[in-house]
């Protein structure tokens, strides 16, 4: 019976330890509460990866220049009309409401700081709100075109009959997005 017992006690105080932390690594900082990350914060801290890792350039300067979008009535002084509906797949997130420049969008080029649609979507007092940049590029045979480093998506069909094929790329500048800086669907983008 003394074996028995001798070899239950390495097992149970293995368990004891997992459960209540002790001797795993746990410190005392494990245990405070976690402080929020803002919007701005979690996206800052993002770019501020992407920038260290060599991946991307500079999308915190793209998002300082694109500031002035987030009043909707300076985008559409710039050009900018909205060409859809505020889009939303279920269960998988949503883009907002496309603001395409038309000038912009014609051309085989992309331009960072001046790109061919801006996202917006409603925020819980119905005033739109910026979600960030997409950049779009009608398929011309060209390679798979890149802003700062990062790849398009695509190419792809159009969403609508007047959509070419096309390449886009999506940035979350505006909007935290859980999935990632760079994916096309926003599950905490709403249209409601």
């Amino acid at each position: 019976m003394r074996f028995f017992g001798r070899s239950l006690r390495l097992p149970l105080t293995l368990a004891a330890a997992a459960l209540f932390g002790i001797g795993c690594g746990g410190t005392a900082e494990d245990l405070q509460p976690q402080p929020d990350l803002t919007e701005d914060e979690r996206i800052a801290a993002e770019i501020e990866a992407l920038t260290k890792s060599g991946k991307s350039a500079d999308w915190a300067k793209v998002k300082e220049a694109l500031d002035k979008y987030r009043d909707v009535a300076v985008a559409e002084q710039d050009g900018y009309i909205p060409v859809s509906p505020c889009e939303v797949l279920p269960g998988v997130g949503g883009m907002g409401i496309h603001y395409l420049h038309p000038g912009l969008a014609n051309d085989l080029t992309s331009d960072p700081y001046q790109p061919e649609i801006l996202l917006y979507a409603p925020n819980n007092e119905g005033v739109l709100e910026l979600l960030g940049p997409e950049y779009f590029q009608a398929d011309a045979g060209q390679g798979q075109p890149s802003v700062l480093g990062q790849g398009f998506d695509g190419p792809m069909p159009g969403h609508s009959p007047d959509m070419p094929v096309h390449y886009d790329l999506h940035v979350w500048l505006f909007k935290y997005n859980p999935d990632g800086l760079f994916a096309a669907w926003n599950p905490r983008a709403s249209c409601e």
